[in-house]
């Protein structure tokens, strides 16, 4: 797609975010970014045609491997001439050693013409068991192989080593990859639940008046009906301890006393009642009067106190 060819939000998306995670930095694109800015998302359709997978222009993205080129070739002749020369250092210790522990003549010690011409077979002899080494090293099955076997594994080695690497590089990228993604759902996941946080707030406040009074009216007749269950029971516990405190008989005096008491009272308000119209005929009088009133007095105190008398007893028959 050519920098000025416009595309739509759903593929400009697409695009852009296999753009973002291989050749721009990562960058969180929306859809909705994408619409409010297009011209931006052009711009970077535009840089990615100039840019590699590295993110790297395509000039110094070709120097680069040229440069790589020659550091792999300058690396490999090193390599070659460093394990040649560690091969040999090694040999000439063996030999080191062997010369002093036998006992050899000083013209065996200086045949350095002999020592030249048994020096290749023995760098190669001693290659080859490095080779096997670094082989079953990588396959351990190949260790029971034959030497032939052995020769042509280690043949392919390299190349096989090369593919490993390679499929080591892909699953970099590839986790890369899988990395940035997540980053990017992880940032819209949090967005999504700080919009889908916020509406619940605003359903909240918007509904919360609303149900609220139904709320209370509900919590007020369960506090009633839970009231209520409470004096029944402090009831059904008084009667159940009355009940266990007095006998039929006890029950049968106390009614009894109880009848006798409210006689007693009726009584007593015959006579007060009398006394009333006592009192109101003569009101006037003096002396007289006041002995009336004390005598008034007296029998409302004995009707109160035999009232009071008739109430306890009642509630002890309950």
């Amino acid at each position: 797609m050519a920098s000025g060819d416009f595309c739509s939000p759903g593929e400009g998306m697409e695009i852009l975010q296999k753009v973002c995670s291989k050749q721009l930095p990562p960058c969180n694109l929306s859809e909705e970014d994408l619409l409010q800015n297009p011209h931006f998302s052009k711009l970077l359709l535009g840089l990615s045609q100039h840019m590699d997978e590295s993110g790297l222009s395509l000039t110094l993205a070709k120097e680069q491997a040229q440069a790589w080129k020659e550091v792999r070739l300058h690396k490999t002749t090193w390599l070659r001439s460093e394990i040649l020369q560690r091969v040999i250092q090694e040999l000439l210790v063996d030999y080191y050693v062997k010369t002093q522990d036998t006992n050899l003549t000083s013209e065996d010690k200086k045949d350095f013409v002999w020592m030249r011409a048994r020096l290749p077979p023995e760098v190669e002899e001693q290659l080859k068991k490095k080779c096997f080494t670094l082989l079953c090293y990588h396959d351990p099955n190949s260790d029971s192989d034959s030497e032939t076997l052995k020769a042509a594994k280690v043949w392919k080695l390299a190349e096989v080593l090369v593919g490993e690497k390679q499929q080591c590089q892909d699953a970099k990228s590839q986790h890369k990859e899988q990395m940035v993604l997540l980053e990017k759902k992880s940032a819209t996941y949090s967005q999504v639940l700080l919009r889908c946080l916020a509406l619940l707030q605003r359903l909240l406040q918007e509904h919360r008046l609303k149900t609220q009074s139904e709320l209370d009216r509900i919590n007020a007749q369960y506090l009633e009906v839970k009231c209520s269950a409470m004096i029944l029971k402090l009831r059904m516990e008084e009667l159940k301890i009355l009940s266990d405190t007095y006998t039929t008989e006890k029950v049968e005096v106390h009614r009894l006393i109880r009848d006798r008491l409210e006689g007693a009272i009726r009584l007593q308000e015959q006579d007060m009642e009398k006394s009333r119209q006592v009192l109101s005929t003569y009101e006037v009088l003096g002396e007289e009067f006041d002995r009336l009133v004390k005598e008034y007095t007296q029998l409302k105190q004995a009707t109160e106190n035999k009232r009071w008398a008739l109430r306890e007893f009642s509630k002890a028959c309950r």
